[in-house]
């Protein structure tokens, strides 16, 4: 291919730049907050789109975030293409600070209690949680049987307080999303309208001097 880079770079340099971009998130972040004010639409249902997005952030629906985006978007009747750029709150850099929030909160509303075995015990269910999909992947193909019940850890000390857990700050974060991305919409809109008002004003000043020279 023509654009195909020759130097391609090896796997620790592409799982670096994936998680921490060379030139930094700011470029990123400047570039979709562009995309998200020229969206056209109101700004009511852009910042109700985008706190869709930021709100399902906070879920373990991993690999879903997009896909629920957009659902709960179209329930609402907000602009679907900003929810999808909300649910870009949750990424590599934000991630971290979102599990370990909504799993602390999660298991003390459901009375797991949070203590320092609590990195076992998630370790755990990860492991059995693999563990139970591949038997159960073989088990399909006529190997062993499956072994669905050892996803019952994962979902109890994971999945489950998670969710429960990522309910508030999840509600929290687009709430302050909608109020903060609403006024810079508006704005923008405004100083968009008044810029091509002016443009249409100097064009139809400008047409009588064309006219005259014409004749």
């Amino acid at each position: 291919m023509v654009f195909k880079r020759r130097d391609k770079p090896p796997v620790l340099v592409r799982l670096r730049e994936w998680v921490y971009p060379r030139r930094g998130y700011r470029r990123g972040i400047e570039y979709l907050g562009h995309r998200v004010r020229r969206l056209p639409d109101t700004p009511h249902r852009i910042a109700l789109g985008f706190a869709c997005g930021a709100f399902i952030s906070f879920t373990p629906l991993f690999g879903l975030h997009l896909v629920c985006g957009v659902g709960l978007a179209w329930l609402l009747r907000c602009n679907v293409m900003a929810s999808l750029i909300g649910t870009l709150v949750g990424n590599p850099l934000t991630f971290p600070f979102i599990a370990g929030l909504s799993l602390t909160l999660g298991r003390r509303i459901l009375g797991h209690g949070v203590s320092g075995r609590d990195f076992g015990r998630i370790a755990e269910a990860f492991s059995q949680a693999a563990s139970g999909l591949w038997e159960s992947s073989l088990s399909l193909f006529g190997f062993g049987h499956p072994q669905w019940q050892k996803l019952s850890l994962f979902v109890y000390d994971m999945a489950w307080p998670y969710m429960v857990g990522g309910l508030l700050p999840g509600i929290v974060t687009g709430i302050a999303s909608y109020y903060m991305v609403r006024p810079i919409v508006t704005a923008y809109q405004a100083r968009r309208r008044t810029r091509m008002l002016r443009r249409a004003k100097t064009r139809l000043d400008a047409a009588p001097t064309h006219a005259g020279e014409a004749e």
